[in-house]
Order: C-alpha cells, then sequence, then structure tokens
C-alpha cells in the first residue's frame, strides 16, 4: 500500500518551508497559489483573507474607516503569525513586500516568489472586478504602472522569479516549480 502523498517526494526539498508569492495584483498570487499547494501537498493560505478574518472586515471596509496604513500594519501582523506555523504555500497582498520588516520575516523563514506579469495583462484582469481599493474610481493601467515603480525593486529582493505571462493556473505551478528546484539546486521533474 503507498503512503498518501507517496508520488510527491521528488516535492520533499520544496515542501520543507513556507512558500510565499508576492507580485502586483490580478497576477494569479491566490489563483496560482492553491494549485501549487495542491501540488505540493501543502496546506494554502490567503495573507488577504487572514487579515479580514482577524479585522472582522473586508479589505476594502478596512481601508475606508482605518485607512491603508492600519491595514498594512495589520497585514504585517498577520503575515508575521502565519511564518511561525508549519510550511505552507502564502499568497501576500500586493504591497506586503514593501514593508521592510515584513521582507524580512519572509526571507528569514521562508522562500519568496515574485510572480510577474506584463502589466497590459494585470490590466485586463483587474479591470474585470471591482474588489481593489487601490483601483476606486481610477484607471487600471495607471495604477499598475505607478505600482510597478514603486514595489518593483522589492519584489526584485524575492528568492526567486517567475514570469507567467497570460499562461493557465497550471502552467505557472509547472514555472514556479522548476524555479524552486533550480534554486534549491535539486534536480528539475
Amino acid at each position: 500500500m503507498l503512503k498518501p502523498f507517496a508520488f510527491m517526494d521528488r516535492y520533499d526539498p520544496l515542501r520543507r518551508r513556507t512558500i510565499v508569492l508576492v507580485g502586483l495584483m490580478g497576477v494569479g498570487k491566490s489563483s496560482v497559489g492553491r494549485r501549487l499547494a495542491n501540488a505540493l501537498g501543502l496546506p494554502f493560505r490567503d495573507a488577504d483573507t487572514e487579515v479580514e478574518a482577524a479585522a472582522g472586515r473586508t479589505i476594502p471596509e478596512i481601508f475606508a474607516e482605518l485607512g491603508e496604513p492600519a491595514f498594512r500594519d495589520g497585514e504585517r501582523r498577520v503575515i508575521s503569525r502565519l511564518l511561525e506555523g508549519p510550511p505552507h504555500v502564502m499568497a501576500t497582498g500586493g504591497g506586503a513586500f514593501q514593508s521592510p520588516e515584513t521582507r524580512a520575516l519572509i526571507k528569514q523563514k521562508a522562500v519568496s516568489v515574485w510572480l510577474k506579469t506584463d502589466l497590459h495583462v494585470l490590466a485586463r484582469r483587474v479591470g474585470r472586478k471591482d474588489n481593489r481599493p487601490l483601483l476606486a474610481g481610477k484607471d487600471p493601467m495607471e495604477v499598475l504602472r505607478a505600482q510597478a515603480a514603486a514595489r518593483y525593486p522589492a519584489y526584485a529582493e524575492a528568492d526567486v522569479t517567475v514570469e507567467t505571462g497570460d499562461t493557465a493556473h497550471q502552467v505557472a505551478v509547472g514555472q514556479i516549480i522548476r524555479a524552486l528546484q533550480a534554486h534549491l539546486g535539486e534536480p528539475a521533474e
């Protein structure tokens, strides 16, 4: 009889540390992160969902009622708490890696992966939803350009960068796994 996840032994080195996905809004941190966690047999945690649960409010409500600084403080505390747990795949909010303190925590306790996609692809994706407080009443492309200028230097400090393009989620998962294996010096699948 096979042990559970026996087919995933080749992924054991990838399952020893938390994998934290960073990048701009719409890049797929949550949707790709869930599939990556499933492929590796790890739990998935979405920092934004955890922040909402801790605050008892949605992110738009937190921004409207308390402001972005309060949101970022709560986000940092939630990420710190999640990093204390066993290995998992974590999707962060787009601005989380901007905080030097949060970035240092992630570097110390996890492997960070910057998911990078062309801004035109991201603008098309985020323009379909109205649940992003940083886009309220603004042109998505202009916001994304400004965020890229401000955030790319911090994202560049991630352990691994994966250019996902406009690909299917499973393709992105494969790209991430190969990049992590290369980063850790493990043979590719």
